[in-house]
């Protein structure tokens, strides 16, 4: 693998497609493994983009993929346990197996990505993991950065895309921690941070907490869903007893809309305590710009067409 590689694990995901399209804007060899090489077609033909079908928890493999590597970029997370696939093993065996590589292969520079309101003491496992992650790699002695972003939006996303799908099925929308608050991100913008932290020495040994320009509470996003979908719907906040009571039953139906782990994260302002950090040399834009392109009826109405069109119909 030559020595300008950045090997993105997770790079198929939501937040990959967009670092890796940058990466390859900026002329960078990139490689991504995935366990599918079908779930990554999307990237195949992107210049300087290699695939490779390889299993990340599995440390030959992981030895395998940063030998030679000029950086790891390391995004993959889950919101709730799937399977085999806990907060222990995905969060933070995985971060111990990724330094243990980097330090194997002799790769310099590691970007980690947590999440904003990730503490040792924090009223979620997901959080709670996320900050021992951080730990691990916060430990390792080569040159590390470490990103918190709040909820991230953007065209398929699983945040906003939910509200509106569910505004749309639904006559009200029953809401479990309708006051809690969030300071939603562009994916875009969470892209550019990644990349650019690769780019200068400023970033290595630091944490950004990353947001948008303002925050809402969940009631908020709600219903700005419903506006832009052209189903607004009445919400019905629960109280603390129902919200735990309607999160057990969520996180057993297929889909998990919600679970308890989910509702004990919105216990904490999902919300940034500074300014947007000035090192990346962007102002974050705002949600009002960008969800109207990819909600909107008429937005909607264009993705189906063009799916519609790939698929001969």
């Amino acid at each position: 693998m030559a020595r300008d590689s950045v090997v993105v694990l997770g790079g198929s995901g939501f937040v990959g497609r967009h670092v890796v399209a940058r990466l390859v804007a900026g002329a960078r060899r990139v490689v991504v493994p995935t366990r599918r090489r079908e779930s990554a077609k999307h990237l195949i033909l992107l210049p300087t983009v290699e695939v490779i079908e390889a299993d990340v928890h599995d440390p030959a493999a992981l030895d395998e993929l940063l030998r030679g590597a000029a950086a790891v970029v390391n995004l993959v997370g889950i919101l709730d346990p799937v399977g085999g696939d806990s907060f222990e093993r995905v969060h933070i065996e995985l971060a111990r197996k990724v330094v243990a590589a980097c330090r194997k292969a002799g790769v310099p520079r590691l970007v980690h990505m947590s999440a904003l309101g990730a503490a040792a003491d924090a009223p979620s496992r997901y959080q709670r993991s996320k900050a021992e992650a951080e730990a691990i790699v916060a430990t390792s002695n080569f040159a590390w950065t470490v990103f918190r972003p709040s909820v991230i939006f953007g065209p398929g996303d699983r945040f906003l895309n939910t509200f509106a799908r569910l505004s749309a099925a639904l006559p009200i929308i029953v809401l479990a921690g309708a006051g809690a608050r969030f300071q939603p991100i562009h994916v875009g913008d969470v892209a550019h941070c990644v990349v650019h932290a690769l780019t200068t020495d400023l970033t290595a040994g630091a944490r950004y907490d990353l947001c948008g320009p303002k925050a809402y509470t969940l009631r908020e996003l709600v219903t700005y869903a419903g506006e832009i979908t052209g189903a607004v719907r009445p919400v019905l906040a629960l109280g603390p007893a129902l919200s735990r009571l309607q999160a057990a039953a969520l996180e057993i139906l297929p889909g998990k809309l919600m679970s308890r782990d989910n509702l004990r994260s919105m216990q904490v302002d999902n919300v940034c305590a500074c300014a947007f950090p000035t090192v990346f040399g962007i102002a974050p834009v705002a949600l009002e710009a960008i969800a109207p392109q990819y909600l909107a009826p008429a937005a909607q109405r264009s993705i189906f067409d063009a799916l519609r069109a790939r698929s001969g119909r």
